[in-house]
This record gives structure tokens, C-alpha cells and sequence, in this order.
């Protein structure tokens, strides 16, 4: 069974908030769907060239307009709140797993069926695709799958990996050619997904994107890659850095994995350092623990990729 619904346009409702009066940005894609190399995808926060307004944020806007406080927060624009993780922890390892299982298996390979890219996005409700073709998007969310075809929306309870491929119409299965999987083809294993895993779970990919973003739109001239939620490894990341001098990395904010059960921020060198900062052997990481009870967890997390970017050039 499904639902249907009419689609947000995620940039065009951020312009209708604010009138005319700027240039917006957003975290979330929002169609038309890209057609330009190397990467088939907009990008949300980049203007292509400067912009009136474009030194004002949305959490500058929010504190201005307090009425505006609450969509910039529910969209991770502004107006940060806090992360919470949810009481029931194995439920959020089943919902990480049950997403991860669908990005690998269904909603990458739907958006490399179309253009040969398999980077993800943040999405209000999650994670998904960018537009692609004929302005479609799929998003993984708590509440369900939801399909985008040419503006109209429709939303697909999340059960099984076959269900998920069968209702966007393509076979279930990674590219194989371009990523292994971490979670195994089981097309009729059930899903689990938790409510409160899920929201958590969209929150999280919401903080790590805005706190990426920030960072990105600091770099300069350092060559930044996009932000993207990679399906085999499930988390977001980009990378920036001179590369020839040592010090490229991949800076990113996973939700867990096998080695990790809880949220975690980190930052992977190109090339290997052998410093006490590096913590996990090849990279630093910083668990959610850590930052959780911190007033500006978002100042934290740039802390702590500030003290990485200074053992890189040190």
C-alpha cells in the first residue's frame, strides 16, 4: 500500500518563508534534476556566484525573527536544538542497519541506474538521493519510502529491501562494480525501523550536515569536495586539503557501526600520521558521548575538527 502526497520543493519553500528579500540556500536537493558533470547533482548551499544576503545565515535570520525559529530548526538550518539519543539503543542499531541495508541495496542503485553516481544526501525526513532524470528523488524516512517523480510524491511503508526495489520498479542489489556492500541482499527479510531510532537518525544526518556545510564554506580555496552520504560506509562526509603536502582528509559524522554502536564524528587522513591525536589508528574520532552534554554541540564538533586540521599542518 502506499500514500500519496503532494512534493515540498525544498528551496522553493525556504523562498516563499523569506520573500524576496534573499538568495536562499538549503541543506535538503531540490529539483531540477542536474545534468552536469562529473556529479549529476545540485548543490544546496553553494551559490554559483555571489548573492545579495549571502552573509546572512538562517540561524542569524532566526534569532532576528523568532517566529521563523522553529522551521529553521526542524530543518537543520538555524535555531540549532540539541541531539538526544533515543532510551532504546538496540532499536536504534536495528533502524541504522534497516537504512543502511535500503541506501546499499535500493535508493543508491536507483539513482546509479539514471547517471552512475551513488552519493546520498541529508533530507528533512533522513536521507535520499539528489534529483535525477526526470526529476525524481527517492527518501528514506520515519515515515517510510517516498518516491518523487515530476512532482508528485508517494509514500511507501518501509518492510523489505524486495518491496523497497519493487516499488520504485527496479531489482534490489548494489553496484557491485563501484562499492561492496556491508549488509547482506535479503529481499524478504523484514525491516525494523523505530520511530524515535528514525527521528533521532534524520536528526543526526541533519546536525552532521549543517556542521559539515560550515566547514566546507570555511576552506577556501582548498579544494572541498561535496558533502555526501556514502551508502556503503552510511555516513556523511567530504574532504579538503593539499594533498601533495600531507595534509588532505576526509572529515564526517557517522551514525554508528559495527565497531561504533553510537554516533560519532571523525576525521581520516590521506596520508597516515602518527600522532597521539589519531586515536582509532588510521583516524580521530570523537564519539557522541563526548559532545552530548555540551551547550554548543555544533561548536564542539568544529573544535574538534579545528585541533584535526592543526595536527595536519603542524
Amino acid at each position: 500500500m502506499s500514500t500519496d502526497g503532494a512534493f515540498v520543493d525544498p528551496e522553493r519553500e525556504a523562498s516563499e518563508r523569506v520573500g524576496d528579500r534573499f538568495d536562499v540556500r538549503v541543506l535538503e536537493p531540490s529539483p531540477p534534476a542536474s545534468t552536469a558533470p562529473p556529479l549529476f547533482a545540485d548543490d544546496p548551499v553553494l551559490a554559483p556566484v555571489p548573492v545579495p544576503g549571502a552573509a546572512t545565515t538562517w540561524d542569524d535570520l532566526a534569532r532576528a525573527e523568532p517566529d521563523l525559529a522553529p522551521w529553521c530548526a526542524d530543518r537543520w538550518l538555524g535555531a540549532w536544538r540539541p541531539l538526544v539519543l533515543p532510551p532504546d539503543r538496540g532499536a536504534l542499531v536495528a533502524t541504522r542497519t534497516a537504512w543502511h541495508t535500503l541506501a546499499e541495496q535500493v535508493v543508491a542503485p536507483a539513482r546509479y541506474r539514471a547517471n552512475g553516481k551513488i552519493g546520498l544526501r541529508f533530507t528533512r525526513s533522513g536521507f535520499g538521493t539528489p534529483f535525477f532524470g526526470a526529476d525524481e528523488q527517492v527518501r528514506v524516512g520515519a515515515d517510510g519510502m517516498t518516491h518523487v517523480v515530476a512532482g508528485a510524491a508517494t509514500v511507501h511503508p518501509i518492510t523489505t529491501v524486495g518491496a523497497a526495489a519493487g516499488a520504485l520498479g527496479i531489482a534490489a542489489g548494489a553496484p557491485t562494480e563501484v562499492y561492496t556492500p556491508t549488509t547482506p541482499l535479503e529481499p524478504d527479510a523484514p525491516l525494523l525501523v523505530d520511530d524515535a531510532a528514525a527521528r533521532f537518525l534524520a536528526d543526526w544526518f541533519g546536525f552532521g550536515a549543517s556542521v559539515l556545510e560550515a566547514l566546507r564554506a570555511d576552506v577556501g580555496n582548498l579544494s572541498p569536495a561535496r558533502v555526501q552520504l556514502w551508502p556503503e560506509h552510511f555516513d556523511l562526509s567530504f574532504d579538503f586539503g593539499d594533498e601533495a603536502a600531507g595534509r588532505r582528509a576526509t572529515y564526517g559524522a557517522s551514525p554508528g557501526d559495527a565497531a561504533h554502536p553510537e554516533p560519532y564524528v571523525y576525521v581520516s587522513p590521506w596520508t597516515p600520521h602518527s600522532e597521539s591525536f589519531w586515536n582509532e589508528g588510521s583516524f580521530a574520532g570523537m564519539g557522541f558521548a563526548t559532545f552530548a552534554g555540551e551547550e554548543d554541540q555544533r561548536g564542539a564538533v568544529l573544535d574538534f575538527f579545528a585541533r584535526a586540521r592543526a595536527e595536519l599542518s603542524g
